[in-house]
């Protein structure tokens, strides 16, 4: 069974040389993986002793990097101390819905019919 730590005590490794943090609920020390970020040691220090889930999703990181991590996990978040996901209410996408369409196809139906009705029936007539 994995170790289980609480935020607290992930909290209280955030100095150069003793980093953790904690990602999807489990708990990584990448103290020695800082100076080999490729993003920078700053991005490690910026989220050490908290949270990072919402920081290393942002970024996007490969599956290399996602396996990479695995080699610096070092337990469980204890689950009264993890972050709970809060949903988010997301607005509906508006749909365009046609405005005028039965007026985009009559008008030019019109517009047709009566050139039609001029060059044969009108036109015609009027040569006689």
């Amino acid at each position: 069974m994995a170790t289980v730590y609480t935020q607290t005590e992930v909290e209280k490794h955030n100095v150069k040389g003793d980093l953790w943090m904690t990602i999807h609920g489990k708990v990584y020390d990448v103290s020695t993986f800082a100076q080999d970020h490729p993003g920078g040691e700053e991005a490690i220090y910026d989220e050490a002793g908290k949270d990072a889930t919402e920081s290393f999703e942002d970024i996007g990181h490969s599956d290399e990097a996602r396996e990479q991590l695995q080699q610096f996990y070092i337990g469980e978040l204890d689950s009264a101390s993890a972050v709970k996901a809060v949903p988010v209410a997301v607005a509906p996408i508006p749909q365009d819905k046609p405005k005028g369409s039965v007026l985009r196809v009559l008008i030019p139906a019109v517009v047709v019919a009566g050139i039609l009705l001029y060059k044969f029936v009108i036109a015609p007539q009027q040569k006689n």
